[in-house]
């Protein structure tokens, strides 16, 4: 967390350049400069404190949000927000290039072991739960799928490669071939997915990988093929999602707010922010605030799910 005396225009194009080292949609590269160049349009002799947020793509537009608003909360503090995946904002945080890391997906102990290297003590703090969900095209006739289907089909030891060994004909679909559309490797959503079905094993080669969740829905909305997975705040109606069924004899289960909230939906999950040791300051006023009701609020507007019940209006 940095201090800053009012910004230059060509100050503030270069702070939002430097935050935005991934390739990164220009939607969240106007948001990160048009906030930078507020703090440099403020009253002359101002100072304006800059907090570094980065990292998950699964929570990058609820953060945004959040950032948005709080900007009318407490005019002196923006907070520069960029995506990237949440293995590049845990980086961030262990080399010290930011203020709060965004994930998905908890920190791994030997991220934790290297954070202690540099002097970084990370602070874990759970700010919502997300519903993973399974997109297809809506053309496509399935309903429901197993968690072992899942496997058998994004796994490296599985069997089923094309949309017939389901039982499954989709219009559009004549090659049958089962177009998988995952994450890259940076992504904590690649990492709880796979956790999550795939246990100990690994990916499938040959799967289409996309950097953002956004891109995923694209693509399964284009192709009659495709299945695909990413965070229910992504879903569209173009897109179909199948309720999961977690084991023989379960209950098929929707993916929604309420079932991430319950964990009656088998790929619930927590989504992390971290910060290097206690906030203090202004991290601290901007974390108590996202985890009071209107920050919380947010979040649930965003099609996740609060960490505790809150009114809304």
């Amino acid at each position: 967390m940095k201090t800053h005396k009012p910004l230059s225009r060509e100050a503030a194009i270069a702070a939002g350049l430097s935050g935005a080292q991934e390739s990164i949609p220009v939607k969240k590269f106007v948001l990160v400069l048009a906030m930078l160049t507020l703090a440099a349009c403020a009253g002359e002799g101002a100072t304006r404190t800059l907090l570094q947020n980065k990292g998950s793509d699964t929570l990058v537009n609820v953060a945004q949000a959040w950032a948005e608003e709080y900007a009318q909360v407490a005019p002196d503090v923006v907070v520069a927000v960029t995506g990237g995946g949440s293995g590049t904002g845990i980086s961030a945080l262990i080399n010290g290039s930011v203020d709060i890391a965004n994930a998905s997906r908890k920190m791994k102990p030997a991220e934790i072991a290297l954070a202690g290297d540099n002097g970084v003590m990370p602070k874990e703090f759970i700010v919502g739960y997300d519903a993973l969900a399974v997109f297809i095209h809506p053309d496509n006739p399935a309903d429901a799928f197993t968690l072992a289907q899942l496997a058998e089909i994004y796994g490296e030891d599985g069997s089923v490669d094309s949309w017939s060994h389901l039982g499954i004909t989709i219009p559009g679909c004549s090659s049958d071939e089962i177009v998988r559309v995952s994450r890259q490797n940076s992504s904590g959503t690649y990492v709880y997915f796979k956790e999550a079905i795939l246990g100990e094993g690994d990916y499938k080669l040959g799967s289409r990988d996309m950097a953002g969740s956004s891109e995923v829905v694209e693509l399964v909305e284009n192709t009659p093929c495709a299945i695909g997975y990413s965070g229910l705040a992504y879903a569209t109606d173009h897109v179909k999602m199948p309720c999961l069924i977690a084991a023989e004899g379960s209950d098929c289960v929707l993916p929604s707010v309420a079932t991430a909230i319950d964990f009656s939906y088998p790929v619930a999950r927590p989504l992390f922010m971290y910060t290097n040791g206690e906030p203090q300051g202004a991290a601290k006023a901007y974390m108590d605030w996202i985890l009071d009701a209107e920050g919380q609020c947010i979040l649930q507007e965003k099609g996740y799910a609060p960490v505790r019940a809150v009114t809304c209006s």
